[in-house]
């Protein structure tokens, strides 16, 4: 029997109240259970409004460390319970360090351990950096019931460095939970078309399926006021939009895959094999 893989992406809008978000949160994650998904995966940051369009020492009152976070504890049931993996996006308190972090929760409700966001943005309505330390764990690539799932988020997914690191440590699997949309310097400037072709790119130069799950509807929680975009896909190994949302619609993204024929796909085309990494120190060399 072929190893396969089924993956779902969940697109909805948020308040200011953590518990009803880890509620919708909850229900979506059920329908996409019923429909087969196996590892599901909700937006960045869904305990609350995306609070880093400005700078407000009240957010600081909102994490947790990563073990007790409330989104958790409150997913963890529900993942043993339907027996799914799901990534978790979380504000995390470490002493007095802060981070962008997820928490992968195997399929008997079991944290596999904590990835905290490596790249952290920092401009007109993504102000993270007064918010989050850069992430100390390094790329992670977490071994579920289902497969080998490399989780990024989401300023990582701009980097084809996050996505390949990922995929040199064994995923399968490529999944960025978002949080994106209008640009508050720039009322002209659209991302969602560009924001998909970098993951789409990705897919394509690492033969692998990609999961952007991205949240939607316009937030008021500070005085900068947000629209995202939503456009939450699941591409396959070619890039292709196997399935999508529109900017507007709330709801569930569910695709499967063989994993069999990704692995053998994937060593065809010959892209790891043909890598020169001894002309790649300039990657990791200070400007010149």
């Amino acid at each position: 029997m072929p190893r396969t893989i089924s993956v779902a992406a969940l697109q909805t809008s948020y308040g200011e109240d953590m518990q009803t978000n880890i509620r919708k949160t909850e229900d979506l994650v059920r329908q996409a259970a019923s429909r087969g998904a196996q590892v599901i995966l909700p937006s960045e940051l869904f305990q609350g409004p995306y609070f880093c369009v400005s700078q407000e020492e009240k957010w600081f009152g909102e994490a947790y460390p990563w073990r007790e976070h409330p989104c958790v504890a409150a997913m963890s049931p529900v993942a043993a319970e339907l027996g799914v993996a799901i990534p978790v996006s979380i504000f995390e308190r470490e002493g007095p360090h802060y981070f962008n972090s997820l928490v992968m929760l195997d399929a008997d409700g079991r944290p596999l351990g904590v990835y905290r966001k490596s790249h952290i943005p920092d401009g007109p309505g993504y102000q993270e950096k007064y918010y989050f330390r850069p992430g100390d764990t390094g790329f992670k690539v977490w071994d579920t019931r289902f497969g080998r799932v490399g989780v990024g988020i989401c300023w990582d997914q701009w980097y084809p460095e996050t996505a390949r690191a990922m995929m040199l440590m064994g995923a399968e699997v490529l999944m960025y939970p978002t949080a994106i949309g209008s640009e508050p310097h720039d009322k002209e400037l659209d991302t969602a078309d560009p924001w998909r072709r970098a993951m789409q790119g990705h897919a394509v130069s690492n033969v692998v399926p990609v999961v952007g799950a991205n949240r939607t509807g316009t937030e008021h929680a500070t005085e900068v006021g947000q629209t995202f975009y939503g456009s939450s896909f699941i591409a396959n190994q070619r890039g292709d939009l196997v399935e999508s949302l529109g900017r507007d619609e709330e709801g569930v993204l569910v695709h499967e895959f063989d994993l069999d024929y990704l692995d053998r796909h994937r060593a065809a085309w010959g892209f790891f094999r043909d890598r020169r990494t001894d002309l790649y120190g300039v990657l990791t060399s200070p400007r010149p």
